[in-house]
């Protein structure tokens, strides 16, 4: 690490690094790339993660409307209650209402699942509007029209027109929308004034009361459940699948993952009370078999009406062929294929759009020689997931992880789900104030994986340098790589730093 930082870009990222810590997490659209690491080669661009603006003005008007909105309980302060997105969406005509949508929630697994339910309705020349969180790069992801993201200027006229409504509701209530609960309300404006022909719509957290559960959803889709947020959706798995079941509507299908016993009987309780029909991953429908392909996975797919085969997915991991599967039967159910109709999809728009499905930060290689993959791994069921696919999919002589995480996750069980898998780790922090301090994330780390498979980096650039520095080391053929993960934020950081942004 004897490589000095020019002073001016020094200055820069410090003061950049300076200006994130203060803002909301979800606001960081990090720019510290200032410094451009060693021998950035990686896969082409094309993922659809939308860089700043060129033009300074636009630039600026994005970071205005990302001020105001910063300046709203963040989405880690949550108020249990749909009062204040009920009431934005009543006064701007429930516009959520004006097209029908696919609901999700679950765990782990639900922004990857929404892309592929986004490209499995693209294909069918359906128009669609998709809504996740977090963003990896940039606020503007979490809107996306046509598969793409909404470009900043849409995001700030969208922001603009329904602002004096956000004034209005803001007065009336206790507390101002919050962050997650404007940008809900943007997100559903937006698509009634493309218009969409479905949305596709990503819990924020929980269900019940999560601000994008004022959208009456023909299609729940309930993703495996495991704990994480247990300081505000529960303790227990049944505690947890209450909240999520919540976005069961009446009437709906419900597209349910494998679950833990109980959590499925919660979820199975809830269908029968609002006399939903229920297909089941494993019974209804599933993965028949996969085998790993060059840059992802070949299936054969079992859906509501049929079977589906050789579908190839660019897509690493068991968990991505799983929410495969999941995505299929959640269009499925939104065809009435199962229900109304015994058939099919047609295969080959089924397979065309699969293998034009992407997924940032999950699994993504960035770089070569060392190899490097993000993901955005943040809880113990998306570490072992994760550790899982990296064994199966990059046979790596030798793996050095990168890991920063936020400080109210459950980071011991993280690290414990990659000890196995990583020879070295490196623990660094990202520039939220919600990032564990390196130093408190070293003690546990050295807790699991012992003093000398530890190493300190409190900045992020120096740890990526450093993981890239090990896993050279080895030689420029001995195939060592190089895994960042343990937040989106940390991912979303490190792919700028990496010549992805």
């Amino acid at each position: 690490m004897s490589e000095e930082r020019p002073q001016n870009e020094s200055d820069e990222f410090e003061e950049i690094v300076e200006a994130e810590t203060d803002r909301d997490p979800d606001l960081a659209v990090i720019e510290a790339g200032s410094r451009t690491l060693r021998a950035q080669s990686g896969p082409p661009q094309g993922d659809g993660i939308p860089s700043r603006p060129a033009d300074p003005e636009v630039d600026r008007a994005l970071r205005e409307v990302e001020g105001e909105l910063a300046k709203r309980w963040p989405e880690t302060k949550l108020d249990p209650s749909l009062v204040r997105i009920e009431s934005l969406m009543d006064i701007l005509g429930s516009p959520q209402r004006a097209y029908p949508s696919i609901h999700i929630t679950g765990t782990n697994g639900k922004t990857s699942t929404a892309r592929m339910v986004e490209s499995l309705l693209g294909a069918f020349e359906l128009r669609t509007g998709r809504y996740t969180s977090p963003h990896v790069q940039s606020i503007t992801e979490r809107i996306s029209l046509d598969g793409a993201p909404i470009s900043a200027e849409r995001f700030i006229e969208t922001y603009q027109d329904i602002q004096p409504y956000i004034d209005m509701v803001d007065a009336q209530q206790e507390h101002r929308l919050s962050f997650f609960e404007v940008l809900t309300g943007m997100a559903y404006a937006a698509f009634a004034d493309a218009p969409v022909d479905i949305a596709v719509v990503e819990v924020g957290m929980g269900g019940s009361w999560d601000a994008t559960n004022v959208v009456d959803a023909g299609v729940a889709v309930i993703m495996p459940i495991s704990l994480d947020h247990t300081d505000r959706l529960g303790t227990t798995p049944e505690q947890i699948a209450t909240e999520k079941a919540g976005i069961v509507k009446q009437d709906a299908t419900v597209v349910l993952a494998q679950q833990p016993v109980e959590a499925a009987s919660v979820v199975l309780k809830r269908a029968v009370e609002v006399d939903a029909t229920v297909a089941r991953e494993g019974m209804e429908f599933g993965v028949l078999s996969r085998e790993v392909a060059v840059g992802g996975q070949l299936l054969t797919l079992r859906g509501l009406g049929g079977e589906y085969p050789d579908v190839f997915l660019p897509l690493h991991g068991a968990h991505q062929a799983h929410n495969a599967a999941m995505a299929l039967a959640a269009v499925e159910a939104f065809f009435g294929i199962g229900s109304q109709h015994a058939r099919t999809l047609d295969i080959d728009t089924v397979r065309t759009a699969f293998a034009s499905v992407t997924s940032p930060g999950r699994m993504e290689v960035v770089r070569r020689s060392p190899t490097v993959v993000l993901d955005a791994a943040h809880n113990p069921a998306g570490a072992r997931a994760a550790a899982e696919a990296v064994t199966e999919s990059f046979d790596f002589s030798r793996l050095v992880g990168v890991v920063g995480a936020s400080a109210d996750k459950d980071v011991r069980g993280l690290l414990e789900a990659f000890e196995p898998i990583f020879a070295e780790v490196v623990v660094t922090r990202n520039s939220s104030h919600r990032s564990m301090d390196p130093d408190e994330l070293a003690a546990i780390a050295v807790e699991v994986f012992g003093p000398d498979r530890v190493q300190v980096e409190p900045r992020l650039d120096d740890a990526l340098e450093e993981a890239i520095t090990l896993a050279e080391e080895e030689g420029e053929y001995a195939g060592a790589g190089v895994l960042v993960t343990g937040s989106v934020i940390t991912v979303g950081e490190a792919r700028l730093l990496l010549g992805r942004g």
